[in-house]
Formats: structure tokens, C-alpha cells, sequence
């Protein structure tokens, strides 16, 4: 059986919000061929990545197609001779679907959303200030985050996927603003709760624009706001979370002061959010892993997360108190088994590995929950709730891991 690919132009003005192509089509790729396996090219636009055209039975492997920017409803067809359990993320190590099992001879479908995106920004006009670009780092290059394609990673413990269809879907999307502790890491062991998010809001696309590194000063400067700004709708959220980084005075051209500039920055960040009709939301930082000889949780923010409850109260904005969220969790695990939620083996104590950006996400997940925003409709049906004080057992979570490593650390770390 050759490799099947069909591509359906109807030329049409595409519909979605959140997507630039001119017309609208849709795609599907049969994965079930075994004659021919193609390796990506731009030629093509579509194929396997990282010469996993040749993978084995049971083992991960990477596929692209290339589209256009905007949100895709992707449609997997799962299942196979065997039993199968089949976990897919999605451009830089997003969880679309967690261990998705199927019987022998069984198949079934399921949908999910994926933003994609690259660094274009609609030019200023001619004299204005401004950029056509986003200015990423030199860590981001090569990334899928901004490239022209939509990848998809196929783990699990064997995993099953026949057939890949995408359309360009008209989807609330929920913007992630952020740092290193939100943004979508690249590799392993290192990971975030921005990219375990979309397992918990299957209806939802999820932008994840934080990055290594970023403080509210920075998004400004690189652009980064400007993109978000020329992509949010009415109807979209917007999260907000910074505070790693901006409490740095040894950045000077970044830091801001907790009870003003840092203050004010929020509000002008929630202002150009509500002035386009989408929803702020505050969620407060996260604390790092630094416990005392009681066992409990230090204060290494400073008046930094009470500012942003301050802001949230005074501009009656939604908020996420992520830092109150994470001391349970951390205090919960105490301090001998806390380094298992964090990457480099629990040498880092302020990023997260797999097991502890989940604990994260539903964290955050509950936090929707909480606030009674329309949003919260959208939480997985199986989301049950979460305390944090009553994490998962580190000991039995179980994860596929991406087959993509690095000992680069994040920025800002």
C-alpha cells in the first residue's frame, strides 16, 4: 500500500479567527502504508521526523505537515492488529492525549486542538515604531514552536495511530504568557505545566508564548506581546504569569519593583488584553523548592505574588494563586521526595520534570475551576478535581517520556 495523502481545496476565505491561510483546507495522511515511509521535506509537506520513518513496533516517532498559522482540530484514527496505548503531543512537547488504550482489531477517534505558529507580526506602517518579527533566542531556533509545520510526537507504551486528519478550526484559544516555568520545553527531563495544560482543556487551543528567560519588560522588548496582541480575539484568555525573572535586580534593564513598576506593567498588560474583548487571567508564581528545618516552603518571591493578588483584586481580574498551590504540593511530598516533581534529576529546584509540570497543570486546572469563568466548561471530563496537599505518588506516575534530551539548562536559571 503506497502512503496516502489528500489534500481537498475548496478556495474559500478561511473562517478561523486564529489562522492567516487564505483558503481553506483540509488534510489527512494514512499511517497504516509500510511500503513507503518519507522522511519530512518542504517538498513534500509532510512526513516523519528525525529518521523515524523507519521505527519500530512500540517505539515513539515524530510527524509534520506543513501548514499554515492558526488553530487545527486534529482527528487521530487509533487502534491496530494489537492492543495499543497511545499518548500524543503536539509542536514542542505538548500533551494532547495521555495513554489512550485500544483493544486488538479495535479503532476509535479522537479530536484535539493545536495552535501553530511562526514569528511574523503584521509590519508597522511605514515611520511607525515597531518589527515584522518576533525575536526569539538562539535557544528557540530549530524549535517546532515557530517553524511552518504542525508536528506531532507518537509515544506510549505501543503506541497506535492509522490515520492523521487536520482542518483549520475556529477555536477559543487561551494565550500563555510566561517563563521558563510555563513555557513548552524543548527536551528532557525538563518540563512545564503550559505544555501539560492542553491534556486538560481538550476544547480549547492553547498558545503557549512563555519562554525561557522572559519577564514582562522583555515580552514588550522582543516583541512577543506585540504577537499575542495581533492574534487574540474576543473570547480568547490570556494568562499572565511572570515573576522569576523580573524580581532580578542583577537584570536591571528587566527588573521591576514588586509594588510599582511590576504593578504597573500588569495593568497595562491586562488593559491591551481587555481592550481587544479577550479575558485576563493573573496566576502567581510558583515558589521554588527551598525548605526550612520544619519542612516548610520559604518565601523566595518577596512581595511579588501579594502584588499580584493586590492587582487581580483591584482590577477584578481572575486569579490563579500558583504559589499558594505549589507550597502545598511541594510541602505535601516533603522535602525528601519534592525533588522527583523537578528536572535535572531534582538538582534544580526551580524547574519542573514531567511528573511535576503535571501536578502543575492541575493545579492550574483546578484554579480555572475556581474562579467560575466560562472556561472552566471546558476542563477534561475526567478531570476530577485536585488538592494539592494530596498530589499523585511520584511513585507510580507513569509517563512517556519525549526520546529528545539536553543537559542545556533553561534561560534565566
Amino acid at each position: 500500500m503506497k502512503l496516502l495523502v489528500f489534500i481537498l481545496l475548496i478556495g474559500t476565505t478561511l473562517t478561523s479567527a486564529h489562522a492567516t491561510a487564505t483558503e481553506s483546507w483540509s488534510r489527512s495522511v494514512d499511517l497504516t502504508a509500510t511500503e513507503e515511509r518519507i522522511p519530512y521535506s518542504d517538498e513534500h509537506g509532510f512526513g516523519y521526523e528525525f529518521g523515524t520513518e523507519s521505527h519500530t513496533p512500540g517505539a515513539p516517532y515524530f510527524y509534520s505537515i506543513k501548514v499554515p498559522e492558526g488553530n487545527y482540530r486534529v482527528t487521530v484514527t487509533l487502534g491496530g492488529e494489537d492492543a495499543g496505548d497511545t499518548t500524543i503531543k503536539a509542536e514542542s512537547r505538548r500533551l494532547m492525549l495521555e495513554s489512550v488504550t485500544t483493544l486488538p482489531n479495535e479503532t476509535i477517534t479522537r479530536s484535539f486542538f493545536v495552535n501553530v505558529r511562526n514569528t511574523n507580526i503584521p509590519p508597522p506602517e511605514k515611520n511607525a515604531p515597531g518589527g515584522d518579527a518576533v525575536l526569539i533566542n538562539e535557544r528557540e531556533i530549530g524549535s517546532f514552536t515557530w517553524d511552518d509545520k504542525l508536528t506531532l510526537e507518537i509515544n506510549g507504551q505501543w503506541p497506535l495511530v492509522r490515520s492523521i486528519s487536520l482542518e483549520p478550526a475556529n477555536a477559543t484559544t487561551v494565550f500563555l504568557l510566561g517563563d521558563s516555568t510555563v513555557t513548552d520545553q524543548r527536551w528532557e527531563d525538563g518540563a512545564s505545566w503550559g505544555q501539560m495544560l492542553p491534556r486538560f482543556l481538550p476544547g480549547i487551543a492553547i498558545a503557549n508564548h512563555a519562554e525561557s528567560g522572559e519577564t514582562l519588560k522583555s515580552f514588550l522588548s522582543g516583541l512577543r506581546l506585540a504577537k499575542v496582541l495581533s492574534q487574540v480575539r474576543p473570547g480568547d484568555y490570556v494568562f499572565i504569569q511572570f515573576g522569576h525573572n523580573d524580581q532580578k535586580k542583577q537584570w536591571p534593564q528587566t527588573y521591576v519593583e514588586a509594588h510599582t513598576t511590576y504593578q504597573a506593567y500588569l495593568r497595562a498588560f491586562i488593559a491591551e488584553v481587555r481592550l481587544r474583548g479577550a479575558t485576563p487571567v493573573l496566576v502567581t508564581s510558583m515558589q521554588r523548592r527551598t525548605f526550612d528545618e520544619h519542612g516548610k516552603i520559604t518565601n523566595t518571591h518577596g512581595d511579588y505574588p501579594q502584588a499580584v493578588r493586590d492587582i487581580a483584586a483591584e482590577q477584578e481580574v481572575a486569579l490563579i494563586d500558583l504559589d499558594r498551590m505549589s507550597i502545598a504540593l511541594y510541602e505535601a511530598l516533603n522535602p525528601e521526595r519534592a525533588p522527583l516533581a523537578f528536572a535535572a534529576s531534582g538538582k534544580d529546584a526551580t524547574h519542573h520534570n514531567n511528573y511535576g509540570a503535571y501536578q502543575l497543570a492541575k493545579c492550574i486546572a483546578q484554579g480555572i475551576r475556581d474562579t467560575v469563568l466560562p472556561l472552566a466548561d471546558a476542563l477534561a471530563d475526567d478531570f476530577a478535581g485536585f488538592d494539592p496537599a494530596n498530589p499523585d505518588d511520584p511513585a507510580i506516575f507513569n509517563f512517556p517520556a519525549s526520546p529528545l534530551h539536553s543537559d542545556v539548562r533553561p534561560r534565566g536559571n
